[in-house]
């Protein structure tokens, strides 16, 4: 994928304030992911504000207080709003600004729009209950709810002319996302037992002896709760280390922008592998200034390098 943007017309006065509004709410509702969009060019930082901030519209829905029947409606009715944005059918007038601003973004970015569509299955599998009895099975959500969002967010990225393996980015794009997303689960395991939610494969919660939950500061009695972190830990990194052989096929700042967002969540992963009870006892998160150390190291293009040798290695073998 790759693109150059096209000259386009600058943005109108109702866009721009579509895309402050967008921006406003991915800077007081998602810290780790408005940390990494800082490092890119004003285009496509809104692109991805506007991204972020539709997606974020789908998730309320689901994790908000109303009858599964009626997060159903509104799911549809959100399902609905994206085919009109997918259609040209918003103008710049329009009432929405999240929906203005991703119309905008669409006419300047190559996104491929139904990823939110998919999204919105993954959340109503969270609406209907749906529990994985595989990873197999988990890592269908996984790529609707994380997946799709790392393919859209390569839209607005595209990759550098030339670049090696380029007809993979999408797939690298995907499994990076799922890596982030079994970082979440981990991280979130005691908080998603107490509002009713089980993602880890059952096969695994049974196989280390969790099959009854986690409801408390302490792993279930006879388990090996650290076993299963370890396990799952080990995946996680697996889909790492193929998710971030993207970072090459990208220009310098937005490769900066995902070595920064993927970054911080290695580094919770490696948190909570270190002390995998640290997520019964509460809410793992870096420091300010780790983020600010991952952002750096992923603005000098220091893991873009070092994966692109690697990568030529393995060619030239």
């Amino acid at each position: 994928m790759s693109r150059t943007v096209e000259a386009t017309a600058p943005a109108s006065a109702p866009v721009l304030a579509a895309y402050r509004y967008c921006e406003a709410i991915t800077g007081q509702q998602a810290r780790n992911f408005a940390y990494g969009i800082r490092l890119l060019p004003t285009d496509k930082r809104q692109a991805m504000s506007a991204l972020y901030a539709f997606s974020r519209r789908i998730d309320d829905i689901g994790d908000g207080t109303l009858q599964p029947t009626a997060k159903h409606e509104r799911l549809e009715e959100t399902r609905a709003l994206l085919t009109r944005i997918k259609d040209g059918r918003i103008d710049e007038d329009d009432t929405d600004p999240v929906a203005v601003a991703l119309a905008d973004a669409a006419r300047r970015f190559p996104l491929p729009l139904g990823g939110l569509d998919e999204l919105i299955d993954g959340v109503l599998m969270d609406v209907r209950g749906r529990t994985y009895e595989t990873w197999d099975d988990l890592k269908v959500y996984c790529r609707c709810v994380a997946g799709a969002i790392g393919r859209l967010s390569l839209g607005v990225f595209g990759t550098v002319p030339g670049a090696p393996d380029a007809e993979h980015a999408s797939e690298y794009a995907d499994t990076l996302g799922l890596a982030l997303q079994l970082t979440n689960i981990l991280r979130d395991v005691r908080e998603d037992a107490g509002n009713g939610r089980s993602y880890l494969p059952a096969e695994d919660l049974a196989k280390f002896g969790c099959a009854e939950g986690f409801h408390g500061p302490v792993p279930p009695p006879g388990s090996d709760f650290t076993g299963l972190v370890h396990f799952e830990v080990s995946r996680a990194r697996a889909l790492f280390a193929d998710g971030f052989r993207l970072l090459p096929m990208l220009d310098r700042r937005s490769g900066a922008c995902v070595a920064a967002m993927a970054g911080i969540y290695h580094r919770l992963l490696a948190r909570i592998s270190a002390d995998p009870g640290a997520v019964l006892r509460g809410r793992v998160s870096l420091p300010g200034r780790e983020k600010a150390f991952v952002a750096v190291r992923g603005l000098s293009g220091l893991d873009a390098r070092a994966i692109g040798r690697r990568q030529a290695v393995r060619r030239r073998g």
